[in-house]
């Protein structure tokens, strides 16, 4: 079972780094890191659990009884032993000496224990092992292909291209920066971008801006990340236009979205369908983040609808 988990994430991962780049965006890496731990944990654990040692019975067995007529009272028997060989034989007291071949040697104490933990402790650590050496063999590769693996000039080239197409959107000239060093989104903030509202200056976290950069230098598309990654720009450029309620934010983001993605490479058909399918996540999202969800109005004809006129929505 431990060598099948260990080929298992050891194959998961090497298909993650160098497969399609659907499974890196569906399946975050740290799951089957998280999960192989425990497992090794598990083992381990299981493994320091004392054994039930088995108590055999030690009378005479049924054939014994047959064989030599012994009767039911086995507290009149003797276990004699005669070199490799054990025999019950009747005895009542009687007699002044005791029988000759009659082991009463002490039992020898059980080492086996010990080794059996050392065993365990081993298997843990070669588990553990494993685990770290995938772990930075990830950390390597993703470090040469990620966002932080471009070179500088790449990466400043794709973050003024972000910058123009969120001034488009704030009407005003503003700077989108990918937070590196995540000082300032990601896990931070538990939030994909951040943006002072009518500010000058926005951060989006290097995932969001290494789908931006497939997308309009790569025509890398993944449905779900590449419409995120379209909307969490728009939103970041909305709250830089002067918009502050986080619900109008994002109906604004969603309709924006449509022409950033015609912009960054995409059909007018598939940016509209990515932003529908942001439409209705929101309404699943919004039930832990209820700041978050859109306005009824924010639909077709409605208030909030930027562009009236046109039948489509967004």
């Amino acid at each position: 079972m431990r060598i099948l988990v260990r080929l298992g994430l050891a194959a998961f991962v090497l298909a993650w780094i160098f497969g399609p780049y659907a499974l890196r965006s569906a399946v975050p890496i740290w799951l089957p890191f998280l999960i192989a731990l425990g497992l090794e944990l598990n083992f381990f654990v299981a493994g320091l659990r004392p054994m039930q040692p088995s108590r055999p019975d030690r009378g005479p067995q049924d054939a014994d009884r047959e064989r030599y007529g012994y009767g039911d009272d086995a507290d009149e028997l003797l276990l004699v032993r005669e070199g490799d060989e054990e025999v019950w034989i009747p005895y009542s007291g009687e007699a002044d000496e005791e029988p000759s071949a009659l082991d009463l040697s002490p039992a020898a104490p059980d080492r086996g224990e010990p080794r059996r933990v050392s065993r365990h402790v081993r298997r843990f650590a070669t588990g553990l092992a494993l685990v770290c050496v995938l772990a930075i063999v990830f950390w390597i590769v993703e470090r040469n292909t990620g966002w932080n693996g471009l070179n500088a000039s790449t990466r400043a080239e794709a973050a003024a291209r972000f910058s123009e197409e969120a001034s488009r959107v704030a009407r005003k000239p503003v700077t989108i920066r990918c937070d590196e060093a995540g000082n300032y989104v990601g896990a931070v903030q538990h939030a994909d971008g951040v943006a002072a509202v009518g500010g000058e200056l926005a951060y989006l976290t290097p995932e969001r801006c290494l789908d931006l950069y497939r997308l309009a230098y790569k025509g890398e598309v993944e449905f779900n990340r590449t419409g995120r990654a379209l909307a969490v720009l728009a939103h970041e450029a909305w709250h830089l236009r002067g918009v502050s309620d986080e619900g109008i934010t994002e109906c604004y983001a969603f309709q924006s979205g449509v022409q950033l993605g015609e912009r960054l490479g995409l059909s007018t058909d598939t940016a509209r369908r990515m932003m529908r399918r942001q439409v209705a996540e929101n309404a699943r999202l919004a039930r832990a983040s209820p700041a978050y969800g859109v306005p009824s109005e924010c639909r077709d004809g409605g208030s909030l609808d930027l562009n009236p006129g046109v039948a489509d929505f967004p």
